[in-house]
């Protein structure tokens, strides 16, 4: 039962790793909405397996759901950060940003408070608990399809001018945006002259040792420091 237990809270961030190692090539393939609305997808997938895993008294249905939501979480966590600050405007773009932050950690208190025994912790609620991560997928998925394409996607990997122009119309109205459209024009040019690392070469670049050295120790220590164990 220890080992269940251990590979049930694990296989999310098994799950996780694979879906973020993944997103750039999604993006760059497909584009970030149709990753976002693929991800809500697998997300409500693994919201209504994990739900049924009671009914069917089939344990390997919550690790199946738990691997799931770690593919759709790795996947869009990043995605998430990227599409908010590319569709808002200049001025809001670092609110926007910070955002994606501020309600990552507001799901998180939910979560906890929303499993304690006396909410939805409780023996006979558990199953709507673990189903309860794709109500906000859903929401996502029913909402998103109402927004444009990330105009630097549009402008910069399909190389579609006019419809950059349109997804800027529809998400900053209209005006002149000419000089918004020359940063991204800026942007695509720097980025022909710089070569994209992958996840080896990062790690092989001696440039940027210290700097990962510094991420993979701070991250480290804040799953050390007790916050999963409270």
């Amino acid at each position: 039962l220890l080992f269940l237990w251990s590979i049930t809270v694990s296989i999310f961030g098994i799950g996780g790793l694979l879906g973020s190692s993944g997103s750039r090539y999604l993006t760059v393939k497909y584009g970030k909405r149709k990753c976002l609305l693929c991800s809500n997808l697998l997300m409500i997938v693994a919201a209504s397996i994990m739900g049924c895993s009671k009914i069917t008294q089939s344990f390997e249905m919550i690790l199946i759901g738990r691997f799931m939501c770690g593919i759709s979480a790795g996947l869009c966590v990043p995605l998430h950060h990227q599409y908010v600050g590319e569709i808002s405007p200049r001025k809001l773009r670092g609110f926007a940003n910070s955002t994606s932050s501020f309600f990552w950690s507001l799901g998180k208190v939910v979560g906890q408070i929303s499993g304690q025994r006396e909410l939805l912790g409780s023996q006979s609620l558990w199953p709507m608990l673990m189903a309860s991560c794709g109500l906000p997928a859903l929401v996502q998925l029913v909402t998103l399809p109402f927004f444009p394409e990330s105009p630097p996607y549009l402008l910069m990997h399909k190389g579609d001018q006019e419809g950059c122009k349109k997804a800027i119309r529809q998400l900053w109205g209209e005006g002149h945006h000419q000089a918004d459209i020359d940063d991204i024009m800026k942007e695509k040019a720097t980025m022909k002259n710089t070569k994209i690392l992958s996840v080896l070469e990062l790690m092989k670049e001696p440039a940027f040792r210290w700097q990962l050295c510094m991420i993979v120790i701070l991250t480290a220590t804040v799953q050390l420091c007790g916050i999963s164990a409270v």
